[in-house]
C-alpha cells in the first residue's frame, strides 16, 4: 500500500475522485512546507509546483492506494508524459493530531510554469468553487 496526498481534482468530492479508490485516513493535512499552488491553462489544471519553502502550506487529503490504484492515477497524472506531473515524496502534517508523515504527491517542476497559462494563484488550497472551472482531458 501508498500513502498518497491528494489536494486537487482527486480529493473525494471533487472531479476525478471516481480515479482515487483509495481508503481515506481520518482528518485533513496540509504539507509541512509551502510550495506554489495555481489554476492553470484553459483547464483550470491544480498544479502544486514542486518548490518546497516557496508559497503556502497546502491544504488536502492522505489516502491509503494499492499499487493497482496508484498506476491508475499514474495514468491520469500522465506521470510519463513531458508535460505530465510527477510522482514525489513530501512530509504533510495532520491538521488533527498534529502527526507528520510521508506520501507520495503528485507535482509539477518549476520550470514547467515558462509559458504555461497561469490562470489564477490559490493560497494554499483547492476547493470546490475552483473545481467548478475545471474542464476534464476527457471531454475533450
Amino acid at each position: 500500500m501508498h500513502k498518497i496526498f491528494v489536494f486537487g481534482t482527486l480529493k473525494e468530492g471533487f472531479p476525478n475522485f471516481k480515479t482515487n479508490k483509495g481508503v481515506r485516513y481520518r482528518g485533513d493535512f496540509e504539507t509541512k512546507q509551502g510550495y506554489p499552488l495555481y489554476l492553470v491553462g484553459e483547464r483550470f489544471s491544480p498544479w502544486l509546483i514542486l518548490q518546497a519553502g516557496k508559497g503556502s502550506p497546502v491544504k488536502g487529503q492522505v489516502f491509503d492506494v494499492s499499487d493497482d490504484i496508484l498506476a491508475q492515477m499514474d495514468t491520469l497524472e500522465r506521470i510519463t508524459a513531458t508535460d505530465g506531473y510527477r510522482k514525489v515524496s513530501i512530509s504533510v502534517v495532520c491538521l488533527e493530531s498534529g502527526d507528520e508523515i510521508n506520501v507520495l504527491v503528485y507535482g509539477k517542476p518549476p520550470e514547467m510554469l515558462n509559458g504555461a497559462k497561469v490562470m489564477q494563484e490559490l493560497a494554499g488550497e483547492y476547493l470546490l468553487e475552483h473545481a467548478a472551472l475545471y474542464r476534464s482531458r476527457m471531454s475533450d
